[in-house]
């Protein structure tokens, strides 16, 4: 099927929102009250229709490709452009509905891998959450059999340390919760909370309210150049977009709701008060000069994050407007360049001073994805 003729670009016009990428002078920190939802779904569509006409071929389901994938279909919903759709149910055409391919339980791992054996590696499990909303749209079997059959396999075992990494709580949390809503099978929750427990228990930093990347970060074993505690933005990121993308299909009176909620809000109040001027946070949280300049994936998901929340009435939108104000202005005035690309994006990795060179050239699709998250939570915050 040939996608090069469902994507092109569509006019766009100026909304008073300087979209040049440059970074030799001050933001308008402009409030979101002034700002249309048409105007939204504008940029939606000047950035969904510039990456999906740059990229026709669909490759393999890994995490950064499924990420993509998660923002695309939230494209769609405040949209309703089918050809979104489509590119999704191309993409997982492409990869028979499946993440790693392995048909031998016997030799499935969940280690970090990127061959077909590493089906039960949270990475390879993100695109589930993808296949099941298409599933949710249009019920074929065949999307979600897979999923099933790796995550019972997954849940039937002894093991609870699947989530190692503050990126695996994106990556299958909302997988469980989506499951369970299919399926009505109770056991997805249990295992979601006993899987969360172990991550919660080794990364999370309750004087804080952020998380470790993973164990090899955690102070005072390892620390920031200047001996604080070195926070990723994204891994960071990671985990504030998890838990709506959780809350949104998880039961009222869910036993561990609260504890979620919880978590959630004490990680908003971090994420506010370590917020740039500029709108943005830099990739070292609570050491700006680990990492510093512009960064936007981190940026994007704690944007959604914020929206979703007073979205939802759990967070008080007279408190966290000023941030999302500051944050929307970046992700539009400085992230959003001329031609529909987003910039600033650290590439793949695992720690804040990875990269020296990040630039408004400097991007990536689950960088992409997490703007399209949070522009569309945007759509529905806006009057």
């Amino acid at each position: 099927m040939k996608k090069k003729s469902l994507f092109f670009l569509l006019p766009i016009f100026v909304f008073g929102i300087a979209c040049t990428g440059k970074t030799n002078k001050p933001i308008d920190s402009e409030s979101t009250s002034s700002v249309s939802k048409a105007e939204v779904i504008e940029i939606i569509k000047k950035v969904n229709n510039h990456w999906q006409s740059a990229h026709p071929q669909h490759e393999n389901s890994f995490w950064h490709r499924a990420a993509y994938h998660t923002g695309n279909l939230a494209a769609y919903e405040v949209t309703g452009i089918d050809a979104y759709r489509a590119y999704s149910e191309a993409w997982a055409e492409r990869n028979e509905w499946k993440g790693a391919k392995s048909d031998n339980q016997a030799k499935w791992k969940y280690s970090y891998g990127e061959t077909d054996e590493y089906v039960l590696f949270g990475d390879f499990q993100t695109c589930f959450q993808v296949y099941i909303d298409l599933y949710i749209l249009n019920r074929e079997e065949k999307k979600i059999n897979r999923a099933k059959e790796v995550m019972e396999y997954q849940m039937s075992t002894l093991n609870n340390d699947y989530w190692w990494w503050a990126d695996g709580l994106y990556m299958v949390m909302p997988v469980m919760t989506r499951l369970y809503k299919v399926t009505g099978d109770k056991q997805y929750l249990e295992k979601l909370y006993e899987y969360f427990a172990y991550a919660r228990d080794l990364m999370y930093d309750t004087d804080s309210g952020l998380f470790y990347r993973d164990a090899k970060y955690i102070y005072p074993k390892h620390k920031t150049k200047n001996g604080l505690k070195d926070f990723w933005a994204r891994g960071n990121g990671w985990v504030f977009a998890a838990i709506p993308r959780v809350l949104v299909d998880l039961p009222q009176d869910d036993p561990h709701r609260t504890e979620y909620i919880s978590i959630y809000i004490k990680m908003a109040e971090a994420l506010a008060a370590s917020q740039e001027e500029e709108g943005f946070w830099t990739r070292s949280i609570l050491d700006k000069e680990q990492a510093p300049g512009y960064e936007t994936s981190g940026t994007a998901f704690f944007t959604y994050g914020f929206l979703w929340g007073i979205n939802n009435g759990i967070l008080d939108q007279e408190t966290y407007k000023p941030i999302i104000d500051k944050s929307w202005s970046y992700l539009t005035q400085i992230a959003l360049q001329q031609d529909g690309s987003i910039g600033y994006v650290q590439p793949i990795g695992e720690r804040a001073d990875q990269h020296k060179n990040v630039g408004a050239e400097t991007t990536s699709d689950f960088g992409v994805g997490a703007f399209l998250l949070a522009a569309s939570e945007m759509s529905k915050y806006v009057k």
